[in-house]
């Protein structure tokens, strides 16, 4: 839900605020049309960092398919990352780890460069 994608985070109401962009440890796939991550490891996942009202909160949380009844898609997790001079405390959607079975890494970390992933 980065800026500037097809699912842009700045496209729903109310408008978070940007804070910075951030890493994770992490491993990224594509599934799809959309990337999932899945934390832990050595490699490093790119992202943003956004504050958000609990509106805002709920409406992602409808969105990961995470309430009100649970797919199973994603876990809803909080991993502190280091923002800029920052750590914070974030709220992260972790793809299942049978979700990912299958899909290519994107070795770059980056779902902006996902022409980089490999099977």
């Amino acid at each position: 839900m980065r800026r500037g994608e097809r699912r842009d985070i700045n496209r729903l109401q109310p408008v978070p605020v940007f804070i910075g962009n951030a890493q994770i440890k992490g491993k990224l796939y594509a599934l799809g049309g959309y990337p999932g991550v899945r934390l832990g490891g050595a490699q490093w996942v790119q992202g943003e960092v956004y504050q958000i009202t609990p509106e805002l909160e709920r409406q992602l949380d409808e969105i990961e398919e995470v309430w009100p009844q649970q797919t199973g898609e994603y876990v809803r997790q909080e991993v502190v990352v280091q923002c800029a001079a920052l750590a914070l405390t974030c709220l992260v959607y972790e793809a299942a780890a049978e979700r990912v079975q299958g899909h290519a890494v994107i070795e770059s970390g980056d779902w902006r460069q996902r022409g980089q992933a490999a099977c």
